[in-house]
Protein backbone atom coordinates (compact mmCIF):
# COMPACT_ATOMS: atom_id res chain seq x y z
CA UNK A 1 0.00 0.00 0.00
CA UNK A 2 1.42 3.13 -1.22
CA UNK A 3 2.05 5.40 1.93
CA UNK A 4 -0.79 8.30 1.23
CA UNK A 5 -3.56 5.12 1.52
CA UNK A 6 -2.13 4.85 4.87
CA UNK A 7 -5.31 6.05 6.89
CA UNK A 8 -4.16 6.68 10.51
CA UNK A 9 -5.64 8.92 14.00
CA UNK A 10 -4.46 10.03 16.54
CA UNK A 11 -5.32 10.09 20.59
CA UNK A 12 -3.90 12.60 22.97
CA UNK A 13 -4.61 12.46 26.32
CA UNK A 14 -3.82 15.70 28.20
CA UNK A 15 -4.05 17.57 31.04
CA UNK A 16 -3.20 20.87 31.72
CA UNK A 17 -1.00 21.64 28.89
CA UNK A 18 -2.29 24.85 27.91
CA UNK A 19 1.77 26.19 28.03
CA UNK A 20 2.71 23.52 25.35
CA UNK A 21 -0.79 21.87 23.21
CA UNK A 22 -0.43 24.66 21.13
CA UNK A 23 2.70 23.73 19.71
CA UNK A 24 1.42 20.22 19.03
CA UNK A 25 -1.65 21.45 17.27
CA UNK A 26 0.06 23.35 14.86
CA UNK A 27 2.67 20.59 13.86
CA UNK A 28 -0.35 18.30 13.48
CA UNK A 29 -2.47 20.68 11.72
CA UNK A 30 0.57 21.65 9.28
CA UNK A 31 1.22 18.13 8.43
CA UNK A 32 1.26 17.10 5.04
CA UNK A 33 -0.21 13.80 5.51
CA UNK A 34 -3.07 14.91 8.14
CA UNK A 35 -4.80 12.13 10.21
CA UNK A 36 -8.11 10.63 9.17
CA UNK A 37 -9.47 11.86 13.07
CA UNK A 38 -7.49 13.47 16.24
CA UNK A 39 -9.09 13.01 19.38
CA UNK A 40 -7.96 15.26 22.38
CA UNK A 41 -8.96 14.33 25.50
CA UNK A 42 -8.85 16.28 28.18
CA UNK A 43 -8.32 14.91 31.13
CA UNK A 44 -9.67 17.46 34.54
CA UNK A 45 -7.70 20.10 33.14
CA UNK A 46 -7.98 23.20 35.20
CA UNK A 47 -6.41 25.80 33.00
CA UNK A 48 -7.00 27.20 29.09
CA UNK A 49 -6.11 23.38 27.37
CA UNK A 50 -9.93 23.20 26.31
CA UNK A 51 -10.37 26.39 25.04
CA UNK A 52 -7.32 26.39 23.37
CA UNK A 53 -8.09 22.68 21.77
CA UNK A 54 -11.58 23.98 20.61
CA UNK A 55 -10.36 26.81 18.71
CA UNK A 56 -8.73 24.68 16.58
CA UNK A 57 -11.25 22.02 16.15
CA UNK A 58 -13.89 25.02 15.43
CA UNK A 59 -11.23 25.31 12.52
CA UNK A 60 -10.61 21.55 11.39
CA UNK A 61 -13.50 19.03 12.09
CA UNK A 62 -11.37 16.23 12.07
CA UNK A 63 -10.08 17.13 15.33
CA UNK A 64 -12.55 16.62 18.48
CA UNK A 65 -12.37 17.54 22.44
CA UNK A 66 -13.52 14.95 25.02
CA UNK A 67 -13.89 16.16 28.04
CA UNK A 68 -13.16 13.99 31.51
CA UNK A 69 -14.24 15.01 34.93
CA UNK A 70 -11.88 17.10 37.06
CA UNK A 71 -10.32 15.72 40.48
CA UNK A 72 -9.49 12.12 39.05
CA UNK A 73 -6.80 10.32 40.44
CA UNK A 74 -3.35 11.21 38.87
CA UNK A 75 -1.49 8.00 37.68
CA UNK A 76 0.07 6.42 35.07
CA UNK A 77 -3.06 4.79 34.67
CA UNK A 78 -5.35 7.40 34.76
CA UNK A 79 -3.73 8.50 31.35
CA UNK A 80 -4.88 4.95 30.26
CA UNK A 81 -8.25 5.77 31.14
CA UNK A 82 -7.90 8.94 29.27
CA UNK A 83 -6.54 7.13 25.96
CA UNK A 84 -9.41 4.40 26.12
CA UNK A 85 -11.94 7.08 26.37
CA UNK A 86 -10.67 8.82 23.24
CA UNK A 87 -10.18 5.15 21.61
CA UNK A 88 -13.87 4.66 21.81
CA UNK A 89 -14.91 7.70 19.57
CA UNK A 90 -12.99 5.68 17.15
CA UNK A 91 -15.39 2.74 16.84
CA UNK A 92 -16.79 4.30 13.24
CA UNK A 93 -13.74 5.71 11.58
CA UNK A 94 -11.47 3.40 9.12
CA UNK A 95 -7.76 3.84 10.22
CA UNK A 96 -5.12 1.51 9.73
CA UNK A 97 -2.10 3.11 11.91
CA UNK A 98 -3.66 4.25 15.65
CA UNK A 99 -1.17 6.71 17.09
CA UNK A 100 -0.54 7.94 21.33
CA UNK A 101 0.09 11.20 21.26
CA UNK A 102 1.37 13.69 24.08
CA UNK A 103 0.52 17.04 24.11
CA UNK A 104 3.75 18.88 24.65
CA UNK A 105 6.32 17.38 21.43
CA UNK A 106 6.13 19.23 17.95
CA UNK A 107 7.59 17.69 15.21
CA UNK A 108 8.45 19.03 11.35
CA UNK A 109 5.63 18.60 8.92
CA UNK A 110 6.56 15.15 7.01
CA UNK A 111 6.79 13.75 10.64
CA UNK A 112 3.66 11.51 10.27
CA UNK A 113 4.33 10.79 5.92
CA UNK A 114 7.48 9.64 7.10
CA UNK A 115 6.26 7.25 10.00
CA UNK A 116 3.75 6.10 7.41
CA UNK A 117 6.25 5.38 4.61
CA UNK A 118 7.89 2.90 7.15
CA UNK A 119 4.30 0.72 7.98
CA UNK A 120 4.11 1.27 4.21
CA UNK A 121 7.50 -0.65 3.72
CA UNK A 122 7.18 -3.24 5.90
CA UNK A 123 3.81 -5.63 6.66
CA UNK A 124 5.15 -6.52 10.21
CA UNK A 125 5.92 -3.52 11.31
CA UNK A 126 3.76 -3.25 14.09
CA UNK A 127 4.93 -0.11 16.05
CA UNK A 128 6.84 2.89 14.94
CA UNK A 129 8.26 6.10 16.15
CA UNK A 130 11.42 8.26 16.61
CA UNK A 131 13.60 9.77 19.40
CA UNK A 132 12.62 13.09 21.61
CA UNK A 133 14.67 15.58 21.63
CA UNK A 134 14.93 17.08 25.05
CA UNK A 135 17.75 20.03 26.31
CA UNK A 136 19.59 18.86 22.77
CA UNK A 137 19.78 15.28 24.29
CA UNK A 138 18.37 12.36 23.30
CA UNK A 139 18.47 8.55 24.47
CA UNK A 140 21.80 6.82 24.54
CA UNK A 141 20.65 3.79 22.05
CA UNK A 142 23.67 1.38 23.77
CA UNK A 143 21.13 1.22 27.26
CA UNK A 144 17.77 1.85 25.26
CA UNK A 145 16.72 -0.66 22.61
CA UNK A 146 16.32 0.63 19.65
CA UNK A 147 13.59 -1.67 18.70
CA UNK A 148 11.86 0.49 21.92
CA UNK A 149 9.28 3.40 20.98
CA UNK A 150 8.69 6.18 22.91
CA UNK A 151 5.51 6.91 24.45
CA UNK A 152 5.84 10.23 23.36
CA UNK A 153 4.57 9.19 20.27
CA UNK A 154 3.96 5.81 19.57
CA UNK A 155 2.14 4.38 16.46
CA UNK A 156 0.58 1.49 15.85
CA UNK A 157 -0.51 -1.07 12.94
CA UNK A 158 -4.15 -1.57 13.88
CA UNK A 159 -3.95 -5.39 14.03
CA UNK A 160 -1.22 -5.06 16.04
CA UNK A 161 -2.81 -2.74 19.10
CA UNK A 162 -5.48 -5.36 18.62
CA UNK A 163 -3.22 -8.31 18.87
CA UNK A 164 -1.32 -6.32 22.43
CA UNK A 165 -4.74 -5.75 23.85
CA UNK A 166 -4.31 -1.55 23.85
CA UNK A 167 -1.99 0.05 26.76
CA UNK A 168 -2.09 -1.59 30.23
CA UNK A 169 -3.09 0.49 33.30
CA UNK A 170 0.13 -0.04 35.45
CA UNK A 171 -0.04 2.50 38.31
CA UNK A 172 3.81 2.85 39.09
CA UNK A 173 4.60 3.02 34.90
CA UNK A 174 5.92 1.32 32.36
CA UNK A 175 3.11 1.81 30.29
CA UNK A 176 4.57 2.31 27.24
CA UNK A 177 7.30 0.13 27.21
CA UNK A 178 4.72 -2.62 28.37
CA UNK A 179 3.28 -2.22 25.06
CA UNK A 180 5.78 -2.33 22.60
CA UNK A 181 7.85 -5.06 24.27
CA UNK A 182 4.38 -7.00 24.13
CA UNK A 183 4.00 -6.50 20.37
CA UNK A 184 7.60 -8.03 19.57
CA UNK A 185 6.88 -10.93 21.94
CA UNK A 186 3.39 -11.46 19.58
CA UNK A 187 5.63 -11.47 16.79
CA UNK A 188 5.59 -7.82 15.47
CA UNK A 189 8.59 -5.81 14.39
CA UNK A 190 9.29 -2.56 16.69
CA UNK A 191 11.55 0.53 15.51
CA UNK A 192 12.74 3.72 16.24
CA UNK A 193 13.62 5.66 13.01
CA UNK A 194 16.45 7.90 14.32
CA UNK A 195 16.19 9.76 11.29
CA UNK A 196 13.68 12.24 12.68
CA UNK A 197 13.28 13.42 15.68
CA UNK A 198 10.52 14.97 17.75
CA UNK A 199 10.89 17.72 20.33
CA UNK A 200 9.81 17.93 23.44
CA UNK A 201 8.74 20.80 25.76
CA UNK A 202 8.00 19.91 29.09
CA UNK A 203 11.30 18.47 30.86
CA UNK A 204 10.94 15.64 32.49
CA UNK A 205 11.23 15.04 35.89
CA UNK A 206 12.64 18.04 38.12
CA UNK A 207 15.54 20.47 37.84
CA UNK A 208 16.63 20.32 41.34
CA UNK A 209 19.46 17.60 41.83
CA UNK A 210 17.47 16.04 45.20
CA UNK A 211 14.37 16.26 43.01
CA UNK A 212 16.38 14.17 40.00
CA UNK A 213 17.50 11.52 42.45
CA UNK A 214 13.85 10.81 43.62
CA UNK A 215 13.35 10.41 39.77
CA UNK A 216 16.18 8.05 39.36
CA UNK A 217 15.23 5.90 42.44
CA UNK A 218 11.81 5.60 41.07
CA UNK A 219 12.99 4.43 37.93
CA UNK A 220 15.13 1.64 39.61
CA UNK A 221 12.02 0.59 41.08
CA UNK A 222 9.91 0.58 37.99
CA UNK A 223 13.33 -1.47 36.32
CA UNK A 224 12.33 -3.94 39.04
CA UNK A 225 8.50 -4.46 38.51
CA UNK A 226 9.26 -4.58 34.89
CA UNK A 227 11.43 -7.74 35.69
CA UNK A 228 14.68 -6.39 34.67
CA UNK A 229 17.51 -8.78 34.79
CA UNK A 230 19.52 -8.34 38.06
CA UNK A 231 22.80 -8.44 35.81
CA UNK A 232 21.60 -6.34 33.01
CA UNK A 233 20.52 -3.28 35.97
CA UNK A 234 24.03 -3.50 37.59
CA UNK A 235 25.76 -2.60 34.13
CA UNK A 236 22.90 -0.30 33.94
CA UNK A 237 23.79 1.39 37.59
CA UNK A 238 27.01 1.56 36.65
CA UNK A 239 27.08 3.42 33.21
CA UNK A 240 23.86 5.51 34.97
CA UNK A 241 27.24 6.78 37.61
CA UNK A 242 28.82 8.20 34.53
CA UNK A 243 25.80 10.50 34.01
CA UNK A 244 24.44 13.23 36.24
CA UNK A 245 24.04 13.60 38.83
CA UNK A 246 27.87 11.85 38.69
CA UNK A 247 27.92 8.57 41.08
CA UNK A 248 25.06 8.63 43.30
CA UNK A 249 22.92 8.78 40.36
CA UNK A 250 23.38 5.12 39.77
CA UNK A 251 23.46 4.89 43.09
CA UNK A 252 19.65 5.22 43.59
CA UNK A 253 19.30 3.69 40.09
CA UNK A 254 19.92 0.64 41.87
CA UNK A 255 18.73 1.01 45.49
CA UNK A 256 15.33 1.67 44.26
CA UNK A 257 15.79 -1.80 42.05
CA UNK A 258 17.17 -3.39 45.31
CA UNK A 259 14.64 -1.82 47.39
CA UNK A 260 11.89 -3.04 45.60
CA UNK A 261 13.37 -6.68 45.29
CA UNK A 262 13.62 -6.95 49.15
CA UNK A 263 10.08 -5.69 49.34
CA UNK A 264 9.02 -8.43 46.83
CA UNK A 265 6.44 -5.84 45.28
CA UNK A 266 4.26 -7.55 42.90
CA UNK A 267 4.77 -7.18 39.87
CA UNK A 268 2.03 -6.51 37.09
CA UNK A 269 3.26 -8.17 34.23
CA UNK A 270 2.91 -11.61 33.88
CA UNK A 271 6.02 -14.32 33.61
CA UNK A 272 6.22 -14.81 29.98
CA UNK A 273 6.97 -10.77 29.03
CA UNK A 274 9.49 -10.77 31.95
CA UNK A 275 11.06 -13.52 30.31
CA UNK A 276 11.28 -12.41 27.04
CA UNK A 277 12.31 -9.31 28.15
CA UNK A 278 14.98 -10.68 30.19
CA UNK A 279 16.15 -12.70 27.21
CA UNK A 280 16.48 -9.88 25.02
CA UNK A 281 18.43 -7.28 28.06
CA UNK A 282 21.14 -9.96 28.19
CA UNK A 283 21.25 -10.18 24.31
CA UNK A 284 22.25 -6.70 24.42
CA UNK A 285 24.32 -6.99 27.22
CA UNK A 286 25.82 -9.41 25.65
CA UNK A 287 26.08 -7.44 22.65
CA UNK A 288 27.68 -4.31 24.44
CA UNK A 289 30.34 -6.05 26.37
CA UNK A 290 31.44 -8.10 22.88
CA UNK A 291 31.82 -4.59 21.31
CA UNK A 292 33.87 -3.36 24.75
CA UNK A 293 36.27 -6.31 24.05
CA UNK A 294 37.06 -6.35 20.63
CA UNK A 295 40.11 -5.30 19.53
CA UNK A 296 40.23 -2.32 17.41
CA UNK A 297 41.74 -2.49 14.42
CA UNK A 298 44.99 -0.94 13.61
Amino acid sequence: MAPSNLRYVLVTPARNEAVHIGLTLESVVSQSHRPARWIIVSDGSTDATEAIVEGYARKADWIQLVRLPANRERSFAAKVDAFNAGFRELADVPYDVIGSLDGDISFDPEYFAFLMAKFADDPKLGVAGTPFVEHNTHYDYRFTNIEHVSGACQLFRRECFAAIGGYVPIKGGGIDWTAVTTARMRGWRTRTFPEKTCLHHRPMGTGSASGRLRAIYRHGQKDYNLGGHPMWQLFRGVYQMSRQPLVVGGVALMAGYAWAGLRRRPRPIGNELIQFNRTEQMARLWSVLGRVARPRSS
